[in-house]
Protein backbone atom coordinates (compact mmCIF):
# COMPACT_ATOMS: atom_id res chain seq x y z
CA UNK A 1 0.00 0.00 0.00
CA UNK A 2 1.24 3.45 -0.84
CA UNK A 3 2.10 5.75 2.08
CA UNK A 4 0.04 8.45 0.35
CA UNK A 5 -3.13 6.77 1.58
CA UNK A 6 -2.13 6.32 5.22
CA UNK A 7 -3.55 8.80 7.71
CA UNK A 8 -0.61 9.45 10.00
CA UNK A 9 -2.82 11.52 12.30
CA UNK A 10 -5.28 8.68 12.92
CA UNK A 11 -6.07 8.41 16.61
CA UNK A 12 -4.83 11.92 17.32
CA UNK A 13 -8.02 13.87 17.99
CA UNK A 14 -6.22 16.75 19.69
CA UNK A 15 -4.65 19.39 17.49
CA UNK A 16 -1.15 20.39 18.47
CA UNK A 17 -1.17 23.87 19.95
CA UNK A 18 1.85 25.51 21.49
CA UNK A 19 1.59 25.88 25.24
CA UNK A 20 1.22 29.38 26.63
CA UNK A 21 4.41 30.41 28.42
CA UNK A 22 4.06 30.44 32.20
CA UNK A 23 6.37 33.00 33.79
CA UNK A 24 8.75 31.45 36.33
CA UNK A 25 8.44 32.18 40.02
CA UNK A 26 5.51 33.27 42.12
CA UNK A 27 2.47 35.02 40.70
CA UNK A 28 2.03 37.97 43.07
CA UNK A 29 -1.63 39.03 43.12
CA UNK A 30 -4.00 41.21 45.10
CA UNK A 31 -7.12 39.61 46.60
CA UNK A 32 -9.06 41.12 43.68
CA UNK A 33 -6.56 39.57 41.26
CA UNK A 34 -6.98 36.14 42.88
CA UNK A 35 -10.77 36.39 42.58
CA UNK A 36 -10.42 37.46 38.95
CA UNK A 37 -8.14 34.51 38.21
CA UNK A 38 -10.61 32.10 39.81
CA UNK A 39 -13.45 33.70 37.81
CA UNK A 40 -11.48 33.35 34.57
CA UNK A 41 -10.97 29.63 35.31
CA UNK A 42 -14.70 29.14 35.94
CA UNK A 43 -15.63 30.94 32.72
CA UNK A 44 -13.12 28.92 30.68
CA UNK A 45 -14.35 25.65 32.23
CA UNK A 46 -17.90 26.62 31.20
CA UNK A 47 -16.65 27.41 27.69
CA UNK A 48 -14.99 24.00 27.48
CA UNK A 49 -18.12 22.22 28.71
CA UNK A 50 -20.19 24.03 26.06
CA UNK A 51 -17.67 23.08 23.37
CA UNK A 52 -17.76 19.43 24.41
CA UNK A 53 -21.58 19.47 24.37
CA UNK A 54 -21.71 20.49 20.70
CA UNK A 55 -23.47 17.93 18.51
CA UNK A 56 -20.87 18.41 15.76
CA UNK A 57 -17.39 18.14 17.27
CA UNK A 58 -15.36 17.60 14.12
CA UNK A 59 -13.29 20.71 14.78
CA UNK A 60 -11.30 19.94 17.94
CA UNK A 61 -9.24 23.11 17.81
CA UNK A 62 -11.58 25.21 20.02
CA UNK A 63 -11.59 22.47 22.67
CA UNK A 64 -7.81 22.13 22.54
CA UNK A 65 -7.45 25.91 22.91
CA UNK A 66 -9.79 25.94 25.93
CA UNK A 67 -7.88 23.06 27.55
CA UNK A 68 -4.58 24.84 26.92
CA UNK A 69 -5.96 28.08 28.39
CA UNK A 70 -7.14 26.19 31.48
CA UNK A 71 -3.70 24.63 31.97
CA UNK A 72 -2.16 28.12 31.85
CA UNK A 73 -4.75 29.64 34.20
CA UNK A 74 -4.41 26.76 36.67
CA UNK A 75 -0.61 27.13 36.64
CA UNK A 76 -1.01 30.85 37.39
CA UNK A 77 -3.43 30.03 40.23
CA UNK A 78 -1.07 27.40 41.66
CA UNK A 79 1.77 29.96 41.67
CA UNK A 80 -0.41 32.71 43.16
CA UNK A 81 0.82 34.49 46.27
CA UNK A 82 -1.75 36.91 47.62
CA UNK A 83 -0.54 40.19 49.08
CA UNK A 84 -3.28 42.22 50.70
CA UNK A 85 -2.60 45.92 50.14
CA UNK A 86 -4.72 46.75 53.18
CA UNK A 87 -1.83 45.45 55.29
CA UNK A 88 0.45 48.22 53.97
CA UNK A 89 0.58 51.52 55.75
CA UNK A 90 0.53 54.49 53.44
CA UNK A 91 3.99 55.87 54.23
CA UNK A 92 5.59 54.59 51.04
CA UNK A 93 4.61 53.15 47.66
CA UNK A 94 4.09 49.39 47.81
CA UNK A 95 2.38 46.61 45.88
CA UNK A 96 -1.38 47.04 45.51
CA UNK A 97 -1.52 50.71 46.44
CA UNK A 98 -2.71 53.68 44.44
CA UNK A 99 -0.08 56.30 43.70
CA UNK A 100 -0.93 59.79 42.47
CA UNK A 101 1.91 61.54 40.68
CA UNK A 102 2.44 64.80 38.83
CA UNK A 103 4.75 65.01 35.85
CA UNK A 104 7.00 67.94 34.92
CA UNK A 105 4.00 69.74 33.34
CA UNK A 106 1.83 69.33 36.42
CA UNK A 107 -0.36 66.65 34.83
CA UNK A 108 -1.65 64.35 37.58
CA UNK A 109 -2.16 60.62 37.09
CA UNK A 110 -3.07 57.87 39.53
CA UNK A 111 -1.57 54.41 39.06
CA UNK A 112 -2.25 51.17 40.86
CA UNK A 113 0.57 48.64 41.17
CA UNK A 114 -1.03 45.21 40.64
CA UNK A 115 -0.02 41.69 39.71
CA UNK A 116 1.08 40.89 36.17
CA UNK A 117 -2.25 39.28 35.30
CA UNK A 118 -4.15 42.32 36.63
CA UNK A 119 -2.10 44.94 34.81
CA UNK A 120 -4.17 47.02 32.40
CA UNK A 121 -2.75 50.20 30.90
CA UNK A 122 -6.23 51.49 30.03
CA UNK A 123 -7.08 51.47 33.75
CA UNK A 124 -3.63 52.70 34.90
CA UNK A 125 -2.93 49.34 36.54
CA UNK A 126 0.77 48.59 36.23
CA UNK A 127 2.76 45.40 36.84
CA UNK A 128 5.36 45.42 39.63
CA UNK A 129 8.17 44.65 37.19
CA UNK A 130 7.39 47.59 34.93
CA UNK A 131 9.89 50.47 34.78
CA UNK A 132 7.26 52.83 36.22
CA UNK A 133 6.46 50.58 39.19
CA UNK A 134 10.15 50.02 39.89
CA UNK A 135 10.67 53.79 39.94
CA UNK A 136 7.74 54.27 42.34
CA UNK A 137 8.40 51.47 44.86
CA UNK A 138 9.55 52.81 48.20
CA UNK A 139 8.90 56.46 47.36
CA UNK A 140 7.07 58.68 49.83
CA UNK A 141 4.75 61.64 49.37
CA UNK A 142 6.84 64.62 48.27
CA UNK A 143 9.58 62.49 46.70
CA UNK A 144 10.54 62.98 43.07
CA UNK A 145 11.36 59.81 41.14
CA UNK A 146 12.75 59.30 37.66
CA UNK A 147 10.78 57.08 35.31
CA UNK A 148 13.16 55.88 32.59
CA UNK A 149 11.02 55.43 29.50
CA UNK A 150 12.16 54.51 25.99
CA UNK A 151 11.03 58.00 24.91
CA UNK A 152 13.17 59.60 27.62
CA UNK A 153 13.25 60.04 31.36
CA UNK A 154 10.37 61.77 33.14
CA UNK A 155 10.46 63.22 36.64
CA UNK A 156 7.38 62.39 38.73
CA UNK A 157 6.47 63.91 42.07
CA UNK A 158 4.57 61.64 44.45
CA UNK A 159 1.43 63.52 45.49
CA UNK A 160 -0.49 60.80 47.31
CA UNK A 161 -0.58 57.16 48.32
CA UNK A 162 -3.88 55.41 49.04
CA UNK A 163 -5.57 52.04 49.27
CA UNK A 164 -7.47 50.93 46.17
CA UNK A 165 -11.11 49.93 46.33
CA UNK A 166 -11.37 46.14 46.69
Amino acid sequence: MSRAFVNEDAGNDRPDLPELPVPPGPNIVTPRGLADLQDRISRRQADLAALKARPDRLDKLPEAAAERDLRWLEARLKAAVVIDPAAHDLTEVAFGLLVTVADENGVETTYEITGEDEADATRNRIAPGSPLARALFGAQVGDVVTWNRPAGAVELEILGIAHADP
